[in-house]
C-alpha cells in the first residue's frame, strides 16, 4: 500500500539567486500552505528580530547556516509570537465575565493559525535523496520518506513541519502502548492519528458486543461451520478500533478509511499484532456494501477546517463525518445491530454543537439510543487551568453511543 500521495508535477515550485546562479525546486508543505512570493537567504547572522519581521510579512527565509542554529531561530520566532498574543487584550463578557467559549476556542484557533504561519517561514532545502546539507544537519531519509514517499527531486519545505516528521519516525519507531491490548503498541504513521487518548479505547472494551455477533452454532443435522457475522470499523486510522474488536471475540472486522496513509498504518499495526488476516482493509467513504452486525465509529469531534493531515481526525467541516454515519449507518445495520459512536461532548461545551442537535440527527438517521457509557478525559489538558479552554474541558464527557435501528424491539 501506498503512505503518502504522490508528487504531481504541476506541485509550485520555488526559484532563487544563489552566488550568481538561479535554482529551483519543488514546494512541499503538508499543511497546503502556498510557497512564499518573496524569498531570502537566511543564516547564522541573521538577527531574531529581523528575522520575526521578515516572517511577519511573509518572506520566506531559505536556511543557509547550521541546522542546529536554524531551530533555535523557530524557538526565538515562538518566543516572539506569544510576547505579542499575550500583549493583545483578553476578550471579556459582559461586567467582566469570562469570555465566551465559542469566543474564546475561534479566537485560540485564530492564534493558532498565526503562530503557524509565522514559523513556516523558516524554510530548509532537501537535496534530491531527502539529505540536508548543512552543518550539524540530522539525517531525515528515513522520516521523509515514510512522509513523502519515495525521493524524486530537491524540494524546499517549512522547518516546522520537517521537525513534525521526525518526530512522526521516533514514534513510528517507538510505538505507543495501548492499555486496552494488554499493552501491546501501536506504531502510527506520519499524518495518522495516534491512539494517545486511551478512555475512548477503554469505552469500546468494556462495551457489551451485541447478541447478534454471537456465533451461533447451526443445526447439528445440516453440520457446517458456525456462522460468522462481521463488525465494521468506520475511519479505521492506526487500526486499534479494529484491534480492540477482534481481542473482544469479534470473528472478523472489515475496517475502512479515505487515507492511504491510515490504510498503509493500519495494515503495518495490525500484521505486528497477527491479526490481519481476520481484517479486510477497504478504502471507501464511511461505509462499504452489505450489513454488519457492530458498525463502529470514531468521528472527528470538533467542527472545523482541519490544517493538516493528522488534524483530519480532530477537526471536520460541519460535522461532514457525524452526520454522514447517523446518517447512514441505518441501512447497514443487520436484524438486532448495534451501532457505536463514539463522541466527546466537548464542542457542546464550546458552543459548537447542542446535545439536541445530536439527538436530533440520531433520531433523523431512523436510530433509538439503546445505551451510554461515559468516562472522563485523563489527558493533561483537561486539568491544566492556564489553557484558554481549561472551562470546556474539565466538563467534557466521552461517550459510546449505542444506537440500534428505530424499528428494532
Amino acid at each position: 500500500m501506498s503512505e503518502a500521495p504522490a508528487p504531481t508535477d504541476d506541485a509550485p515550485r520555488l526559484q532563487w539567486t544563489e552566488d550568481g546562479q538561479t535554482h529551483a525546486a519543488r514546494w512541499r508543505s503538508e499543511t497546503g500552505a502556498l510557497p512564499p512570493k518573496k524569498l531570502v537567504l537566511a543564516d547564522d547572522t541573521l538577527p531574531a528580530d529581523t528575522a520575526y519581521r521578515l516572517a511577519c510579512e511573509g518572506t520566506g527565509l531559505l536556511w543557509r547556516g547550521d541546522f542546529q542554529n536554524a531551530r533555535q531561530l523557530l524557538q526565538a520566532l515562538g518566543r516572539r509570537i506569544d510576547k505579542r498574543q499575550a500583549r493583545q487584550p483578553a476578550r471579556q463578557g459582559v461586567a467582566g465575565a469570562p469570555p465566551d467559549l465559542t469566543q474564546a476556542f475561534h479566537l485560540h484557533r485564530k492564534t493558532q493559525a498565526e503562530r503557524a504561519r509565522i514559523l513556516a517561514r523558516v524554510l530548509i532545502m532537501l537535496d534530491a535523496d531527502y539529505t540536508i546539507a548543512l552543518r550539524r544537519a540530522p539525517d531525515v531519509r528515513a522520516a521523509c520518506t515514510e512522509a513523502y514517499g519515495p525521493a524524486d527531486g530537491p524540494c524546499v519545505v517549512p522547518l516546522r513541519e520537517l521537525q513534525g516528521l521526525i518526530g512522526a519516525h521516533e514514534w513510528r519507531k517507538k510505538g505507543v502502548p495501548v492499555a486496552a491490548l494488554g499493552g501491546a503498541t501501536l506504531h502510527p504513521h506520519y499524518g495518522v492519528f495516534s491512539p494517545v487518548r486511551g478512555e475512548y479505547l477503554d469505552l469500546v472494551a468494556q462495551a457489551p458486543l451485541p447478541a447478534v455477533l454471537n456465533p451461533q452454532p447451526q443445526d447439528s443435522k445440516a453440520g457446517g461451520p458456525a456462522r460468522e457475522a462481521a463488525a465494521w470499523d468506520v475511519g479505521t486510522g492506526t487500526g486499534v478500533l479494529a484491534a480492540v474488536l477482534l481481542r473482544k471475540g469479534v470473528a472478523r472486522v472489515v475496517a475502512t478509511d479515505l487515507s492511504p496513509r491510515a490504510l498503509a498504518c493500519a495494515d503495518d499495526n495490525l500484521r505486528r499484532l497477527g491479526l490481519r488476516d481476520r481484517v479486510d482493509l477497504l478504502a471507501c467513504d464511511l461505509f462499504p456494501p452489505g450489513q454488519a452486525g457492530l458498525i463502529v465509529c470514531n468521528p472527528p469531534w470538533l467542527p472545523g477546517k482541519p490544517s493538516s493531515a493528522v488534524e483530519q481526525a480532530v477537526y471536520d467541516p460541519d460535522h461532514r463525518m457525524l452526520r454522514g454515519f447517523l446518517a447512514g449507518v441505518g441501512a447497514h445495520l443487520s436484524p438486532g445491530g448495534e451501532a457505536w459512536l463514539i463522541l466527546s461532548d466537548l464542542a457542546e461545551h464550546l458552543g459548537l454543537r447542542s446535545r439536541e442537535q445530536l439527538t436530533q440527527w440520531i433520531a433523523d438517521g431512523g436510530l433509538q439510543v439503546l445505551g451510554r457509557l461515559d468516562t472522563r478525559p485523563r489527558h493533561g489538558k483537561a486539568h491544566d487551568r492556564d489553557d484558554p479552554l481549561h472551562a470546556a474541558r474539565s466538563r467534557e464527557l466521552t461517550s459510546l453511543w449505542r444506537l440500534g435501528r428505530l424499528t428494532q424491539a
